[in-house]
């Protein structure tokens, strides 16, 4: 399968002018405004970023060979920086700007507008860029402007030798040079409409999607289209049929035009007159849609706001007559406009006034990954697994539990953390044992070390996470990091039926300190609090505790050489972990051995240390303690 694919680590380009004062001369700007206003370096400032039709625009670039974007750059109000699209395989950015003035200083050659705001600003932001010097032509997508908003954009529009194309459009193209938003439809109806490279025939409707009806009935019968207007459906378009009709005569390539009107208004009674004043001296062929309007009783509203007849004249038979008049060409109905628009082509070939366009092949537009592989085209290697939630759908779930079903039935931050790290959901006991570690784990006061780096980091002024983190990474063999070589170290013994003396005395001889043996402050006659909770807790819930045993053997035997060699809370948690995990039945010797080495014990300490390392930041800030600094009277200095 032959097939190009674009994904988005291409190479970046960027496209943007330097700001420099840019002015028309007033010859220029009306022969622009009488004559063609697009070509294949016309470049658009795109107001409102919408993503599809911006990369149509440079998809249908890369259709057309242009060399550079159609689009210079984006206006959304409030935003700067670069939004990332693709111009055929290669990947481009494109400058934001916050404002229509930022923009049209800083691309000085893009003389288009593309205004995709909503019908409320869509007038605002259109004259904003009507006043622009840059700007000569603006496409207003929105539908329901206010009519005397859009009254306004016209007089100065036409003050200023200006265009307006809409409201209520979907803009207009130029086959093989540049194209408005989503005129034209998908790459494939452009492709089929041959409007990738220019033909002969000028083409201006009211609706934007009848347009891209007779862009394809305009290729089966001609050598397709040079340029093709949607004025749009509103009562007060900003330019009329006769203002394009009038261009396109102005235009050498343009040797025939096809017009499709609509009921309502008397917009096409302007270019009756001026056929019958011989202003256009090319064929053309018309018809005005809305002839069954006759076979209601009452007065009928089409899709347009201006598609209603408001009395005789304003009929669509009326109209059609009237161009029949004025020498255009009108069919019967509007099945024979195909006809109509294949005869007077033919009849201009035959005349040698047309030399039909040699057809070219168009590069093949890289399909997006993402669609690519939704279609099945091709398959692509994901680059992160996850096992244990899925943000997909209409909630989040952990472990396969929906988001709902964890609060309705009041499940637990130890219930949780099974899902999260277990990826199953544990018994009650063992929740609540989870729970318990934790709050016991909160904090030890503030002269730890983790602490103190906290107080220390957030005195200095540093914000919640530099301050957390500060204290996190104290955490390690000697503070609060002992858990797991605890239970590692318990686990090993135990399941070589070593005696404590035998464990003890070998841990010695290797030089390793008893991981969850030792305190600095508490001893045989005082013991850890912690310690007893935990203890007694699970006595009282766990199915068996044959690892906590053995460490209080082990506890016995260190008492025996110092009354500081108890069994802290590192080695309570570590032991009794791994009678969690072993008589809860839900965890394979595999798995058990999995958990104690990845480090998921130790991951219980820093959870829970982090609740009392932020609440000393939150301490610290809240007294608006000063910048810490040592006392030198505690420091020996030395050589």
């Amino acid at each position: 399968m032959d097939m190009q694919v674009r994904k988005c680590h291409a190479k970046v380009y960027i496209f943007c002018c330097p700001p420099s004062p840019v002015s028309f001369p007033v010859p220029l700007t009306l022969t622009m405004a009488t004559g063609q206003i697009f070509s294949r370096t016309t470049q658009a400032l795109f107001y409102n970023y919408k993503q599809l039709p911006i990369q149509r625009m440079l998809d249908f670039d890369f259709l057309c060979g242009r060399e550079t974007p159609s689009v210079a750059g984006i206006i959304n109000p409030g935003s700067e920086g670069f939004q990332k699209l693709f111009f055929g395989q290669e990947e481009i950015a494109i400058p934001v700007h916050s404002t229509i003035e930022a923009a049209c200083a800083a691309h000085p050659t893009a003389d288009v507008f593309i205004n995709f705001a909503s019908f409320r600003s869509a007038a605002a932001s259109s004259m904003s860029a009507l006043k622009q010097p840059t700007i000569r032509v603006i496409a207003i997508i929105a539908e329901g402007v206010p009519e005397s908003d859009t009254k306004q954009l016209i007089a100065y529009a036409r003050a200023n030798n200006k265009v307006v194309i809409g409201p209520a459009t979907v803009g207009g193209i130029q086959a093989g040079a540049f194209k408005i938003g989503d005129t034209a439809g998908t790459i494939d109806n452009i492709i089929q409409c041959k409007l990738y490279r220019p033909g002969s025939v000028g083409f201006v409707s009211k609706s934007g999607g009848m347009s891209n009806e007779m862009y394809n009935t305009i290729a089966r019968v001609t050598d397709g289209i040079y340029e093709g207007i949607a004025i749009g459906g509103d009562v007060f378009p900003g330019s009329t049929l006769s203002d394009h009709i009038l261009r396109f005569n102005n235009i050498p390539q343009v040797k025939m035009m096809v017009v499709l009107g609509e009921l309502g208004g008397r917009d096409e009674y302007s270019l009756v007159e001026a056929m019958k004043q011989g202003k256009v001296n090319k064929p053309v062929v018309a018809w005005v849609s809305g002839t069954c309007a006759t076979l209601f009783k009452s007065e009928v509203q089409f899709g347009h706001a201006g598609a209603k007849s408001g009395g005789e004249l304003e009929s669509a038979q009326a109209k059609n007559q009237a161009l029949r008049d004025a020498g255009a060409i009108v069919p019967t109905s509007y099945e024979a406009l195909e006809d109509a628009i294949k005869e007077t082509f033919g009849k201009l070939v035959e005349e040698g006034k047309i030399t039909p366009v040699k057809e070219v092949k168009p590069p093949q537009i890289p399909e997006d990954l993402n669609s690519a592989i939704k279609s099945g085209k091709v398959r692509a290697p994901t680059h992160i697994i996850s096992t244990i939630s899925d943000d997909r759908g209409e909630e989040p779930s952990y472990a396969g539990i929906p988001m709902s079903s964890i609060v309705e039935q009041g499940y637990g931050v130890g219930d949780v953390i099974s899902l999260l790290w277990f990826k199953r959901s544990l018994p009650r006991y063992c929740t609540q044992f989870i729970e318990i570690c934790i709050m016991l784990c909160a904090d030890h006061g503030p002269c730890v070390s983790g602490a103190h780096n906290t107080i220390v980091t957030a005195r200095a002024g540093k914000d919640l996470v530099s301050s957390l983190v500060s204290g996190l990474l104290t955490i390690g063999p000697r503070f609060g990091g002992a858990i797991d070589d605890a239970a590692r170290y318990f686990k090993d013994a135990y399941d070589r039926n070593l005696t404590p003396y035998e464990f003890v005395e070998s841990m010695k001889k290797k030089g390793i300190r008893v991981p969850g043996i030792g305190h600095r402050v508490k001893r045989g006659d005082n013991r850890d609090k912690r310690v007893e909770l935990l203890q007694r807790f699970a006595r009282t819930h766990f199915p068996s505790v044959k690892y906590m045993e053995y460490a209080v053997e082990v506890e016995t035997y260190t008492l025996s050489k110092a009354n500081n060699l108890v069994l802290n809370v590192d080695g309570a948690i570590g032991s009794l972990f791994l009678d969690l995990l072993a008589g809860s039945g839900m965890f394979s010797k595999q798995e058990i051995d999995e958990i104690v080495q990845i480090g998921y014990l130790n991951g219980l300490f820093v959870l829970a240390r982090s609740i009392g390392l932020i609440g000393h930041t939150f301490d610290q800030k809240r007294l608006k303690q000063p910048l810490y600094r040592h006392p030198w009277e505690d420091v020996l200095y030395t050589r």
